[in-house]
């Protein structure tokens, strides 16, 4: 729901200046991805799919029917058990206890173990997706069939819990799936939070809801930072406000109160980022707390902002959030409700409270990572910054190819310059390389000017997070994504 990512399917109207971790998965044709069993060079951790005429695949211990939209590679299967947010003392994990501790029982409810497989309904239809919505795409998304696909988002649970109506607040955590590029701060698995809190008119003195809301704050710790907020709660043209649905009385008091709510966790997660770093560093100096609320645009919230942090000297970008739009509530039969709703990407924050700088880093087995770690779930005042063990020479290759003229992203055997997607290259790598991958990026394009013909060249760079890769591992992986790009996507390489 809050994607802020730059392959994301145009959730949002802008970006801001900066994000945290260089937006590390934070918040959107068609190659499937299916290769031929083949020996795997020595020494490399590839997660490689098998060819299979099969019509069904299993999940985490359950089978599942696919059709001509499945595109799930097996090392995404593999990693779906893992459920990074409910392993103790796991730095994503460490990351949703604190920000829970900022929405207590009873008010809020915690939902943690939904599962991960959900319907294109409630991933997309329940929140009102447009059909032809980039983000349905399967260069985005990772499907089973034509139904059922691996969720996108935490929001896409929202519906069903609305509908359940069991608490005035609820949080998500969850593992989400996208298909997206290839760095040291995006996944193609990512942990999202989403947070709601609503009020029923119908259960309100007088009905005068605006007035209980205002209650509510007034409830709320009070905090002592420097907060930013220079535009009104709403504007009618910029950031409307749902004027068939609530007055400005209501749109202003909802703001409020998610506005103080989301700052006081803010407070806390960077009053826990700077105890670490004094840790670290005794004569560590940090700048007094500052935020800033900049408007926004999300298609299931309005008005809508994000919240940005002034820290290291940079404005980072936090999280989206906003007035929840109406008929979310309606159609899941409480039209009496309203409130506010905000997403956050839980691996973007622990990048920052622990000082990690390398996404991969969250799912590695190595004691060297995990020991870091060992105690926090039980006593997060001992978060520390993390401690680099090493860092392994990186080798660098180049793959340059000339576009065909029929498309593999369309279901047939080559590519073209028309329906190429990058992240149909980037799935190729991850499937054949695995983790071994520390980035992949566009160095060079070229259009002949007589023929037409499109050439990329992408730069891999090979990069183990536990050991030293030889010339030759190296070179046997390159090799291998060469061939599979030629036999994938039908591309020539030059």
């Amino acid at each position: 729901m809050w994607a802020s990512r730059v392959t994301a399917p145009c959730l949002r109207a802008r970006r801001s200046t900066s994000s945290i971790a260089s937006s590390a998965n934070s918040c959107s044709s068609i190659l499937f991805l299916r290769i031929n069993c083949r020996r795997v060079p020595s020494g490399a951790v590839p997660a490689v799919q098998c060819r299979s005429n099969s019509t069904s695949t299993t999940i985490n211990g359950a089978t599942y029917k696919t059709d001509s939209w499945f595109n799930v590679p097996q090392n995404i299967i593999d990693k779906v058990p893992r459920r990074l947010h409910l392993q103790k003392d796991h730095p994503v994990y460490i990351t949703r206890q604190i920000i829970e501790s900022v929405f207590p029982t009873p008010t809020y409810k915690y939902h943690n173990n939904f599962n991960p497989i959900v319907t294109t309904h409630q991933n997309f239809d329940s929140l009102g997706f447009p059909k032809d919505h980039p983000g349905r795409a399967k260069s985005d998304t990772y499907y089973i069939n034509g139904d059922t696909l691996l969720r996108t988002h935490t929001s896409a649970h929202q519906a069903d819990i609305f509908r359940e109506n069991l608490s005035d607040g609820y949080l998500i955590s969850a593992d989400v799936y996208r298909r997206d590029e290839v760095d040291r701060s995006h996944y193609p698995i990512f942990h999202q939070m989403e947070g709601a809190r609503s009020w029923d008119r119908a259960k309100v003195s007088n009905g005068d809801v605006a007035a209980a809301i205002w209650s509510d704050v007034e409830k709320l710790p009070n905090h002592n930072i420097d907060v930013q907020d220079p535009n009104p709660p709403f504007h009618e043209e910029r950031n409307p406000r749902q004027i068939e649905h609530h007055s400005p009385a209501e749109a202003e008091a909802v703001a409020a109160h998610l506005k103080k709510s989301l700052e006081l966790m803010v407070v806390e997660i960077f009053t826990r980022a700077k105890a670490a770093a004094v840790k670290a560093d005794p004569n560590f100096v940090d700048e007094p707390l500052q935020v800033r609320w900049v408007e926004a645009y999300f298609p299931f919230t309005s008005p809508s902002w994000e919240l940005e942090v002034y820290y290291g000297g940079d404005w980072l970008e936090v999280l989206g959030c906003g007035v929840v739009k109406q008929n979310l509530y309606i159609n899941a039969g409480v039209p009496n409700q309203l409130g506010w709703a905000f997403g956050i990407g839980l691996e973007r924050i622990a990048m920052l409270l622990f000082q990690i700088p390398d996404i991969r880093l969250f799912w590695s087995q190595d004691e060297r990572f995990l020991n870091q770690f060992k105690g926090v779930s039980d006593n997060l005042g001992s978060l520390k910054r993390f401690v680099p063990f090493s860092k392994y020479p990186i080798c660098s290759r180049d793959v340059s190819f000339w576009l065909r003229s029929s498309s593999a992203a369309g279901g047939n055997t080559k590519a073209n310059v028309h329906d190429f997607h990058e992240n149909d290259v980037m799935e190729i790598v991850r499937s054949v390389a695995g983790d071994v991958v520390e980035d992949v990026k566009l160095v060079d394009e070229f259009t002949h000017p007589k023929t037409g013909r499109r050439s990329m060249c992408y730069r891999i760079n090979y990069r183990s997070l536990e050991r030293t890769l030889t010339n030759k591992e190296t070179n046997d992986l390159h090799d291998e994504v060469s061939k599979v790009l030629v036999e994938q996507m039908g591309v020539e390489i030059r």
